[in-house]
Parts: C-alpha cells; structure tokens; sequence
C-alpha cells in the first residue's frame, strides 16, 4: 500500500497533544495500559506520549510509526525512559513483525487516521498471540444517523484534510469486530475537554481481546 505523508501534521501535533494531556488525557492513558505485561506492540506510537506510562510488567516495548519526524521524537523519549523501546518504521496495514508473537497491542487516538482500517485491524489480530489483547483508547462515529451524516461530510471537506488523515465518523467497535475481536469489554465514554468536534464524538476505551 502506498503510504501517505503527513509531514505538516506531524511537525505540529506534539505541541497540540500536550495541551490535551494537560486537560486529563494522560490520566486516561495512565488508567488504560495500567496491568500490560509482557511483549507489546504499540501501533501509530507517535512521539511516543504513551510510553511514561507503560507499566514495569511489559519487558519489551516494539513502538511502529509512519512519520519520520514523530519516530525521532519518540527515540528521544525512549532514550530518556531506563525501558526496552525499539522505535521502527512501520504502517498500520504492514506491520513489519512476526504472527502471534505479541501478547499485547495498543492504539490510542490511531485507528481513526488509518488508511484502511480493516487492513490495520487484521493486522493487528494476526501479530498477537490467541488470547491476546488490543488496549484502545479511540474516538468514535455517532450512533444517531443524522449526526454520523453530518461527521461524514465534515470529514470529508475539511477536518481529515486538516488533522492528519483523523475521521470523526468512523465505527471502530464495528471494524474490530470484523477483524475477529471481542469487543464486549470496550466502554464508551466521553471527553468534554477535547477540542471540537472530538468533545461531541464517543469514544470506546477498554480491551478487545483475539479468542484463544
């Protein structure tokens, strides 16, 4: 699959994302990978704003990431951090790692900007070991129809564009039940201190686990 640069979003994101941390974001991502153990794969690993709050348990972090800008950041957070953390280049819809062979895989705010989500999930449900798990954290389409419309045609004249190839209107629960999840564990939740129009969509939090 051809790969997308988005090298403008790439350069300002950082400086955006750390606002949203201060506004109780990381609390979220500190909550969600609480209990990770073992090897883990993080996908779309950005500059690496998750890597702080990967518990002692997970004796080795793999962080894939497109963006050669956010990749260097994120050496430079895993050169400060005293954890194993390898930073590889990698897409969502070819990760460049074995089948079965992570016992965790973790998405935060990813899944929405793919550019083919079902790919990505596939992905994902093939380098984890059965029984394995994909924590998320990712914002979601509206169940009401009207307003799922109104994301749909919002995404496509301007914020997709804009914001890194993000989607609002996406159904992500959806997609990873397609992929062969169990998605019964993943809670929607909202987060009012989100900029618009992240502040009105849903967002599913929690894990989706491969059978065994």
């Amino acid at each position: 699959m051809a790969r997308r640069r988005r090298r403008l979003f790439a350069r300002w994101y950082p400086g955006l994302a750390a606002s949203l941390e201060e506004r109780g974001l990381g609390e979220w991502r500190r909550r969600l990978l609480a209990g990770l153990e073992g090897r883990v794969l993080e996908v779309g690993c950005g500059h690496g704003v998750n890597f702080p709050h990967y518990p002692g348990a997970v004796t080795e972090l793999v962080a894939v990431e497109p963006e050669a800008h956010l990749r260097d950041l994120a050496d430079e957070q895993a050169a400060a951090l005293d954890r194993t953390i390898t930073v590889i280049d990698g897409q969502a819809e070819a990760l460049p790692v074995e089948t079965g062979s992570f016992d965790a895989a973790v998405s935060t705010l990813v899944l929405c900007s793919v550019e083919d989500q079902d790919k990505a999930l596939a992905e994902i449900h093939r380098v984890l070991k059965p029984g394995g798990e994909l924590r998320c954290l990712e914002h979601v389409g509206s169940a009401n129809r009207v307003i799922r419309a109104g994301e749909r045609a919002f995404d496509a004249v301007f914020w997709s564009h804009a914001f890194g190839g993000c989607h609002t209107a996406r159904d992500t629960g959806a997609a990873m039940a397609r992929a062969g999840f169990d998605t019964g564990t993943l809670t929607p939740r909202r987060f009012p201190d989100l900029p618009f129009p992240l502040w009105v969509s849903p967002h599913l939090i929690g894990s989706a686990r491969k059978p065994d």
